[in-house]
């Protein structure tokens, strides 16, 4: 939750501009309030502007106070500090400090480019963190089945127990390969039930139309069937799935219950799996068993680059071990 009374106003602008401006989604304005304000406490801990004299506190420094001039004096080799310190305190991940590399960018072309309020941009040659090519995890066509049956076979038994509303839920998700994001934000209104369409806002606020195929269609039916109708949050009244509270599905709580399914069928390390696992699963499944072209697939995965759909093309080790036994010099 972001508290406008403990950021500078300049950040405040920064966040007011891009969500309005750059239409950057509130997830985005989450995570640029984050990764600034954590930024402009290390430069009050690193120019000695605070009390705090131990990295371990650097988060409870104040920054309702800092002051302009004090942004003027940053510099380049001050960035990469401040990613080095988050690499050793926190052991931050490549990913995640591409991650603040990028909100510290944006962040200064802003104050540059835009307000004119630095005479330089110190982050105009910043380089993002390498990040190595990791294969995604993903389960089998098997143990997808096994997790579909586990989940269905509490079904039928009424809404007491929210089977038929996570029995929908993981099977939007093994289908359509939708983010979390995308599914808790669903609503009934954008499910098109004449045409088994659904319309989805990703990253960057864009949208995007799903297909749902027999067994999306079904599983939903199904848990609208059961789902609430009475007593649900005003501001809740449209969204497909809905908490015990009968208002919209957290986030947490969906990957609670995708860990919790994950254990009930017997996955192996089914701690080490997250909802974006089965993201992983879907793209994977229908690229390995659908024939889907690869622009079709960034197409449904709402992906902005062909490269990082591309990743799915190197998953499937049967094929490229067929592919060596096929070739026409494998027997001589």
């Amino acid at each position: 939750m972001i508290n406008p009374e403990e950021n500078p106003e300049f950040l405040n602008d920064f966040l007011a501009y891009s969500s309005t401006i750059l239409n950057k989604s509130e997830n985005t304005i989450k995570e640029y309030n984050y990764d600034i304000a954590h930024f402009l406490k290390y430069i009050k801990f690193k120019f000695k502007q605070t009390k705090v004299d131990d990295e371990e506190f650097i988060k409870t420094i104040k920054i309702d106070d800092f002051d302009i001039d004090t942004l003027k004096k940053v510099t380049l080799q001050d960035i990469h500090s401040f990613l080095a310190y988050l690499k050793n305190c926190y052991l931050s991940k490549p990913a995640t400090l591409a991650r603040k590399t990028a909100s510290i960018r944006v962040f200064f072309k802003y104050m540059c480019n835009k307000t004119k309020i630095l005479p330089s941009n110190p982050a105009q040659d910043l380089e993002t963190p390498k990040l190595g090519k990791r294969l995604p995890k993903y389960l089998t066509l098997e143990q997808s089945k096994d997790l579909l049956e586990t989940v269905s076979q509490n079904l039928g038994h009424g809404n007491h127990d929210n089977s038929e509303r996570n029995f929908a839920m993981i099977t939007i998700l093994l289908n359509c390969g939708l983010r979390l994001s995308e599914l808790v934000g669903i609503n009934i209104s954008d499910i098109d039930f004449e045409n088994n369409k659904l319309n989805v806002i990703g990253k960057g606020n864009k949208e995007r139309t799903i297909y749902l195929n027999n067994a999306c269609v079904k599983a939903v039916n199904s848990y609208l069937a059961v789902r609430p109708k009475d007593g649900v949050k005003f501001n809740s009244r449209d969204a497909l799935f809905l908490s015990e509270q009968k208002k919209r599905i957290s986030r947490r709580t969906v990957q609670y219950i995708i860990k919790e399914e994950l254990k009930l069928t017997g996955i192996e390390k089914a701690d080490k799996y997250s909802v974006h696992k089965l993201r992983h699963t879907a793209a994977t499944l229908m690229y390995k068993y659908g024939n889907v072209d690869i622009r079709a697939l960034q197409e449904l995965l709402g992906h902005e680059s062909i490269s990082t759909t591309e990743i799915y093309t190197h998953v499937d080790n049967e094929q490229i071990r067929n592919a060596v036994e096929n070739n026409p010099l494998a027997n001589l």
